[in-house]
């Protein structure tokens, strides 16, 4: 592995989250143009290498930290003159940080303090502004026509000694002064974040009440039109961390975030909560709450309109009505339905569903009028009807979505969980109709932004799904499935670039599943097609065989070891794991035999005698199935 000295330029996108809410399409347009007509050449007119793309920002190396930091400026004054049509609170604005340091090569990768430095100065820059370390600022000397401002030591993630930070004064960029203003202005929405509340209960069990008081919370402000609230699973990626308040609001580009605790014992529960400027730090309103849990939903409803009240925006009678609509008014079975979420939470592995899947229906049981417990039964049914569950059938998920929606109309949940199940029957129209009725309902849905783009890509529709992917990342960056369908689009785009990165994304998250589940199939089969991807065949062969040694007659094991096969090399063994698992059910066939004319994993063994002679067999038999 090679070592050099480099300036390292970190980029990010303010707010990303944000934008990627208020018009997906629009902002993945308008920053693809940005790219193209002010920051690539820039970066090429000054000697730079871009090493890695991100949704919301970029890493590029430079052999000249002059080179570096003009670049930078040139980039951010660019921007003040970039999309003059665009709102002030709808620009696209980047941060950047410059680094000297050290760093290893690895292929295209680097990697090292030089970069850590780098992307930890990014995260303090100013909106609009650059931030260059110490070093960087001793050796560029008057040679950039540019003031730079102390702004201290700064202490830095996994370096021992901090770090003096500059920031450039660029008098002609624009400042975020949002922040700092108590109220909206007429028409402009509040952003805020709500950050996982604290289990202090001392029993990690109890984890499970705190992330659900938490989510609740921003369901019930979501339906605040004057609010701008980051979604659940963007705030939730902060959990069991210890985070400065400003840096968060930085990172997701929100006026206020609120955080608290959960304490629960007994019967009893103690909430804590506090709303703090995002951008100053400081404290705009706290309470604390000590009631019976039989008191919760009251409570929830207090707390909502209290944050309400301290933002100083218009709650409408009808978004009051909506928020005080809990859906049941059990709280034992209440707390079972947030037993179930936790799981449903963790992962979408079979164990976890069938987990929850259990404690949804315990739910009904205790409250038969609850429409999320069954919106729960139906999410749960459709994730176990791709897996070929024998005991989730496409009937009983429709059912069960039919009745959250008979309960509770508007129930996004179970338009996306309709959504799917269509899209494993194959009928594409009426998925369609499904998802676009739950990102009606509810912008966020991380299922529907994911099954609507694996339904446009088992119709070739790569573009479409590749901007639903990127969505979906947006809304849950730690889920692996999203990048590998990303890669997957890329490859089939013929972005080799893109579909590389994608796969090391991918290959992270993987691999820290795999450390926490060792002996989950699925698990090293995507693994292994990632590996190979990379180049490492060794490697992802091992994983293969892992694989192969633990799937038994899983079915989705089985087509996922086909892909890794595939990928490796191994056309025999691919085709051997894609004819066992030939033999599900018609719906499984149907879905399958649809996936695979457009899944690129399989690209290498489309002119195989037996690949042809299987995808006949399969036609065949869903002719003489719908005969």
């Amino acid at each position: 592995m090679q070592r050099r000295l480099s300036a390292i330029f970190s980029a990010d996108l303010v707010g990303y989250s944000r934008l990627m809410e208020i018009d997906e399409a629009n902002t993945l347009s308008r920053l693809k143009s940005l790219r193209r007509d002010l920051v690539d050449p820039c970066i090429a007119s000054h000697n730079g290498r871009i090493v890695k793309l991100m949704g919301d920002g970029m890493l590029v190396e430079f052999a000249s930290v002059i080179d570096a930091v003009s670049c930078a400026i040139e980039v951010q004054r660019g921007m003040t003159n970039a999309e003059p049509q665009e709102a002030e609170d709808r620009r696209l604005v980047f941060r950047i940080g410059v680094n000297l340091g050290d760093i290893m090569v690895d292929g295209e990768d680097i990697y090292g303090d030089g970069v850590n430095v780098a992307a930890r100065l990014q995260s303090l820059a100013d909106p609009g502004g650059v931030a260059i370390s110490g070093t960087v600022r001793e050796h560029i000397g008057s040679k950039v026509a540019v003031d730079f401002e102390d702004f201290g030591e700064h202490s830095v993630k996994n370096l021992e000694r901090p770090v003096r930070v500059h920031m450039a004064r660029l008098g002609t960029l624009r400042r975020d002064t949002s922040l700092t203003r108590p109220a909206a202005a007429a028409g402009e929405r509040v952003s805020i974040a709500v950050l996982p509340f604290t289990n202090m209960s001392g029993d990690p069990e109890q984890e499970y009440f705190s992330d659900g008081i938490t989510e609740d919370i921003i369901t019930d402000l979501s339906k605040v039109s004057a609010l701008s609230v980051i979604a659940r699973n963007s705030s939730f990626t902060y959990k069991g961390r210890g985070v400065d308040v400003k840096q968060v609001g930085r990172e997701l580009g929100v006026r206020y975030v609120l955080e608290g605790s959960v304490r629960k014992a007994g019967n009893r529960v103690r909430i804590a909560a506090q709303l703090i400027n995002g951008k100053n730090g400081h404290h705009v309103w706290a309470e604390r709450y000590d009631r019976d849990l039989e008191d919760i939903f009251a409570l929830q409803d207090e707390i909502s309109k209290n944050i309400v009240d301290a933002l100083k925006v218009r709650l409408l009678a009808k978004e009051l009505e909506t928020i005080t609509k809990r859906g049941t008014d059990n709280p034992e079975a209440y707390q079972i339905y947030l037993m179930g979420r936790s799981f449903f939470n963790r992962g979408h592995e079979t164990r976890n569903m069938k987990a929850a899947r259990h404690l949804f229906a315990k739910a009904i049981e205790v409250d038969p009028l609850y429409a999320r417990a069954y919106a729960g039964l139906a999410d749960c049914d459709s994730y176990l009807l791709l897996a070929n569950d024998p005991t989730a059938t496409y009937d009983n998920v429709v059912a069960n979505a039919d009745r959250a929606l008979e309960l509770e109309p508007g129930l996004a949940d179970a338009h996306a969980s309709r959504g799917i199940a269509m899209f494993i029957k194959g009928r594409r129209d009426e998925a369609e109709v499904e998802f676009e009725k739950a990102l009606e309902l509810d912008p966020t849905s991380f299922e529907a932004h994911f099954f609507y783009g694996r339904n446009c890509h088992a119709q070739g529709q790569f573009e479409k799904a590749r901007g639903f992917y990127e969505r979906t990342i947006a809304l849950k960056p730690d889920d692996y499935r999203a990048w590998d369908q990303l890669r997957a689009v890329h490859v089939s785009l013929g972005q080799h670039e893109e579909a590389v990165e994608s796969a090391r994304q991918c290959l992270q998250r993987i691999e820290k599943e795999i450390a926490a589940y060792p002996d989950e199939p699925i698990l090293l089969c995507y693994g292994g097609c990632l590996l190979a991807d990379l180049g490492e065949m060794e490697h992802g062969a091992e994983w293969a065989s892992r694989a192969a040694a633990i799937a038994g007659n899983d079915l989705r094991v089985l087509y996922n070891l086909a892909c890794c096969y595939a990928k490796l090399g191994k056309a025999e063994e691919a085709m051997d794991c894609l004819e066992r698992q030939a033999t599900g059910s018609p719906i499984y066939v149907a879905q399958t035999t649809a996936w695979m004319k457009k899944d690129s994993d399989l690209d290498s063994l489309r002119n195989h005698p037996r690949y042809l002679a299987l995808i006949d067999r399969m036609n065949a038999e869903l002719g003489a199935a719908k005969a």
